[in-house]
C-alpha cells in the first residue's frame, strides 16, 4: 500500500520538484559569468606572462594560502598574473603591498613563484 499521508505527499513532491531544478540548471549549462571566466582563462593561458624571471615586482597580497610546499605563501597579481611569493615575515596580510622577486614559472607559464624581498 503507497503512504497518503500529507506529508508523505508533499515530501515527495519537494524532491520531484528539487530533482527538476537540477536537472534544468544542468541542461541550461554554464552562467554567463562562468563562460567569461572561462573565456578569460584561455586568453590567460594563451598569452606571454608579464614578468620575468629575476625580476621584482611590486603588487598587493590579495589572500595568504598554503602552497604546495606546506608553508604559507601570499598571493597577489601583476597586470592579473598571479604570483605565489613565499618566505614571507609574519604579521603579513591581504591588503599589504610588498615586493617580490620571481624564481620560477609554473606548469603552463600560467603562474610564478617568487620570493619576498620587502614591504612597499
Amino acid at each position: 500500500m503507497i503512504p497518503s499521508s500529507p506529508v508523505v505527499v508533499g515530501i515527495a513532491v519537494a524532491v520531484a520538484l528539487l530533482a527538476l531544478f537540477v536537472l534544468a540548471r544542468r541542461l541550461r549549462g554554464p552562467s554567463a559569468d562562468a563562460r567569461e571566466s572561462k573565456r578569460a582563462h584561455d586568453a590567460a593561458q594563451e598569452r606571454d606572462p608579464p614578468v620575468e624571471i629575476g625580476e621584482t615586482y611590486e603588487f598587493g597580497v590579495t589572500e595568504l594560502t598554503d602552497h604546495h610546499s606546506g608553508e604559507e605563501v601570499a598571493v597577489g597579481k601583476v597586470e592579473g598574473f598571479v604570483l605565489f611569493t613565499e618566505d614571507i615575515p609574519g604579521g603579513l596580510e591581504p591588503g599589504d603591498v610588498i615586493r617580490a622577486k620571481v624564481l620560477s614559472f609554473n606548469e603552463g607559464r600560467t603562474s610564478a613563484d617568487a620570493t619576498f624581498v620587502g614591504r612597499a
